[in-house]
């Protein structure tokens, strides 16, 4: 073998190397949520002796539950660059709306509708979700206001609106004509094959946002939208209605998610879910997604409500103080952050 030829061997064996070991750092790096999960899980387990139960787990499940649903639909709204601080609101909104139609006869415009079937009134609550989403879109598409802002007032007005469907008071009420039925009541705390119902309904809109995302003409706008945004103008991908229909898919992901948490809770009230708008946006940070847009997926945000569920559970068996878990909690997303920028600043070395 010449001089030369071993050289060029040697050169190719160097490369071939470095772009292993930053294959190998890539892996590492998207897989952090999950590696966090699971060293979190595996802490506990040694450090408790009831996290690792059947009945605990269930129940660190049933309750990341709705956070993992809202999460998701925060995913699409993040990657494109914006962010919606009314998802929890929405899930109160509809969730309150479709306890109502469930329990009280319907009066509209003169007319008595009676009870409606529970079908009916599910469907309308996910549709008054799916309508105020697609309204945070429109305002924000047509005003060119900030996604900040204006989710920050339609948070108000959709709280507002559930206040007033339900007159500020729980429902069912005790003069409600009918109970919340059974199936609702499963769907939010049952389980199926052993394993909780809601949390086998935030994996299957986890997989169904995840096929979106990845295989369809939509879920590629969103991307291109998040990662620059002129430039998907220019390749003919109409950013209004783009950022319509992913504020669509948020509210209606935050209604099912609402009316999850009413069947849990076998009550719906106008204040439910205050706070968890700000647990949705952690999950979608902590799993992985860039708050700038352009990257990220709902898998990773799926991860990263587990990973709050697990974390405040934990702190729970170890009987912290709920002052100290809120700073812990605090704590962990601002680490989470500066780890997911330094990070990015990594790969683009790689």
């Amino acid at each position: 073998m010449s001089e030369s030829t071993a050289t060029k061997t040697s050169d190719e064996a160097a490369i071939a190397a470095q772009s292993g070991r930053a294959h190998l750092r890539h892996l590492l790096f998207q897989a952090g949520p999950l590696i966090a999960l699971i060293l979190l899980m595996a802490y506990l387990s040694f450090a408790t002796s009831n996290f690792l139960t059947v009945d605990n787990l269930s129940n660190v499940a049933r309750q990341s539950a709705f956070v993992a649903i809202v999460a998701v639909g925060q995913t699409f709204v993040i990657l494109t660059g914006g962010i919606d601080l009314s998802v929890a609101a929405i899930a109160a909104l509809s969730a309150s709306i479709t306890a109502v139609l469930l329990t009280q006869p319907l009066a509209l415009l003169g007319f008595d509708f009676g009870l409606l079937p529970p079908e009916l009134a599910v469907a309308i609550g996910l549709l008054m979700g799916l309508v105020a989403g697609a309204f945070n879109g429109w305002v924000i598409a047509t005003f060119k206001i900030p996604d900040f802002i204006a989710t920050l007032g339609t948070m108000t007005i959709f709280r507002g609106a559930a206040l007033l469907v339900t007159d500020g008071l729980p429902v069912p009420s005790f003069d409600a004509q009918r109970q919340l039925p059974d199936t609702l009541i499963w769907v939010g705390g049952g389980t199926l094959f052993g394993f909780p119902v809601s949390a086998l309904l935030a994996l299957l809109c986890g997989l169904i946002a995840w096929y979106v995302l990845r295989y369809t003409v939509l879920g590629r706008a969103i991307y291109a939208v998040g990662g620059n945004r002129e430039a998907a103008r220019v390749s003919g991908i109409s950013i209004e209605r783009t950022k319509i229909m992913t504020y669509a898919i948020s509210g209606l992901l935050a209604a099912i998610a609402g009316i999850v948490l009413v069947g849990r809770l076998n009550s719906a009230n106008a204040l439910m879910a205050e706070g968890e708008e700000l647990r949705s946006i952690a999950s979608v940070v902590i799993g992985g997604t860039n708050l700038f847009g352009g990257e990220g997926s709902v898998l990773g945000s799926i991860v990263g409500a587990a990973i709050i569920g697990v974390l405040g559970n934990g702190l729970n068996l170890l009987d912290v103080s709920p002052f100290w878990q809120r700073i812990a909690q605090g704590f962990v997303i601002v680490v989470v952050v500066i780890f997911d920028q330094w990070r990015r600043r990594s790969m683009t070395r790689i």
